[in-house]
């Protein structure tokens, strides 16, 4: 339905289930597409590794974050992108 169930259906996020306006979050599944899953994390590595420059927004998640951390949010972005 949206850009943020792909992900979830990826394992990029925690599901999410929710209804009257309370949402609750499930664990992050590894029942989607692994190979795909893959390809979109070593992609943003990739970015990360070779851009001279980040973004702010690269930039003010690395200074909260751990690395991989950011490296999955990154491929989470490049998946919703990806969808819409």
């Amino acid at each position: 339905k949206s850009g943020r169930e792909f992900a979830a259906w990826l394992g990029l996020v925690p599901g999410q289930v929710g209804t009257g306006g309370k949402v609750r979050l499930l664990g992050i599944s590894k029942r989607g597409d692994t190979y795909l899953r893959t390809l979109l994390i070593h992609g943003a590595r990739a970015v990360l590794a070779h851009v001279k420059e980040p973004g702010p927004w690269v930039e003010q998640i690395s200074k909260r974050r751990p690395q991989n951390v950011v490296t999955v949010a990154l491929a989470n972005k490049i998946a919703r992108t990806i969808w819409a």
